[in-house]
């Protein structure tokens, strides 16, 4: 039969033992340290100059004197001697110095605030979920620097995931900010935390800010930002209406869709686009113009009087005019040939290569039409 205890190691009274009362007396003395364990503090490394009977501490790493050799140890003065308890793994110690529970994991003392605390979840007066793992109810939540600054961080695994904050009523999503789906910071807003509209962009690559739905200034436009008076044309400052005769203004985009009714512009200063006929430019005001390079132009070599001439080529307007045009055009050629560029309504024009030799070369001619689209 084992004389100690496994666990705690206190002494146990054996058959026909003289003087029990001694064994008993030492297993209490141990229970009565280790039973709702306390020490003093656990970074000391040499013992106390007068400790009181029943003092507790952790010997620290590096101890001496008395105390050598007993580092993680329980040093307990019992009156006239230290006596050490040796722990094992999973005791559990309140550290006095730090109002913390220290636990031993078998080589080291730590307490919560000394490493990684990992939880599942964790909800503070509020109940937490498997999507909603750290719930808070609070009036307000302080995150504060450390000595300098501080950063929130919201990292989402793909581009096509959302990185974002939701702001909601009554938990139905009202306006949010941040990458919902794509790699492009936007704030969005709804009306019923179904349909989110976009109200600012900004692109990831350039920084540039787009307003996809427009932008309602209320009050006065002042300051640097835009024009200071009727003469002033520094470079990227808005136009807004100015005092005096000759006035500026800015009506919605200076670049996007122009338009009008009843001949008053409605949309955009400046329309522009491009396609296989060709580019083209509108103005508020009705002007618009085309232009092109028109390939592949037939040859001259049909005899005309003196000169010879190719077959008309057409050239459709990248975008229709209100009326017919004017036109004009030139041939891009080493040797002296002429080009014939006439209006064929407000859809097409017409193009002929005139040559004072027959030449079986095709030729490109730049062309341009200028006119009104209302």
């Amino acid at each position: 039969m084992p004389d100690q205890t496994t666990i705690l190691s206190l002494p146990l009274l054996l058959p026909s033992q003289a003087q029990k009362h001694v064994t008993m007396n030492e297993a209490l003395r141990l229970l009565d340290v280790v039973v709702q364990l306390a020490v003093q503090d656990r970074n000391r490394t040499a013992p106390p100059i007068a400790p009181l009977t029943g003092a507790r501490h952790i010997v620290a790493s590096g101890a001496t004197a008395a105390w050598a050799g007993q580092a993680g140890h329980v040093a307990v003065w019992d009156g006239t001697a230290w006596v050490f308890l040796v722990p094992l793994a999973g005791w559990q110690a309140f550290i006095d110095a730090e109002n913390a529970v220290a636990i031993f994991d078998g080589a080291l003392w730590a307490t919560l605030a000394d490493g990684p605390l990992v939880l599942g979840q964790l909800g503070v007066s509020a109940v937490p979920d498997a999507t909603n793992r750290l719930s808070v109810s609070s009036a307000a939540i302080l995150l504060n620097h450390a000595g300098a600054g501080h950063q929130v961080k919201i990292n989402k695994a793909a581009v096509g995931d959302t990185a974002s904050l939701l702001f909601q009523v009554g938990f139905s999503g009202r306006a949010e900010m941040g990458l919902a789906g794509n790699n492009e910071f936007a704030i969005k807003a709804s009306a019923d935390g179904a349909t989110f509209t976009t109200a600012l962009q900004i692109a990831g690559a350039t920084g540039q800010v787009t307003l996809p739905q427009g932008a309602v200034v209320t009050g006065t436009v002042t300051g640097t930002a835009v024009v200071q008076n009727t003469t002033d044309v520094t470079a990227g400052r808005l136009l807004t209406t100015v005092a005096g005769p000759a006035q500026a203004f800015r009506r919605g985009n200076v670049l996007g869709t122009v338009s009008q009714a009843s001949g008053v512009p409605t949309g955009a200063m400046i329309e522009q686009g491009s396609n296989a006929n060709g580019r083209f430019a509108r103005f508020a005001d009705g002007t618009q113009i085309c232009w092109h390079n028109l390939t592949a132009l037939p040859a001259a070599t049909t005899a005309a009087g003196s000169l010879f001439v190719g077959n008309e080529a057409t050239w459709t307007f990248p975008i229709a005019f209100s009326v017919a045009p004017s036109t004009s055009g030139a041939v891009t050629a080493t040797t002296p040939r002429w080009l014939n560029l006439r209006a064929g309504g407000a859809t097409t024009a017409l193009a002929r290569v005139f040559s004072p030799t027959s030449d079986a070369t095709t030729l490109t001619a730049a062309v341009m039409a200028v006119g009104r689209w209302f």
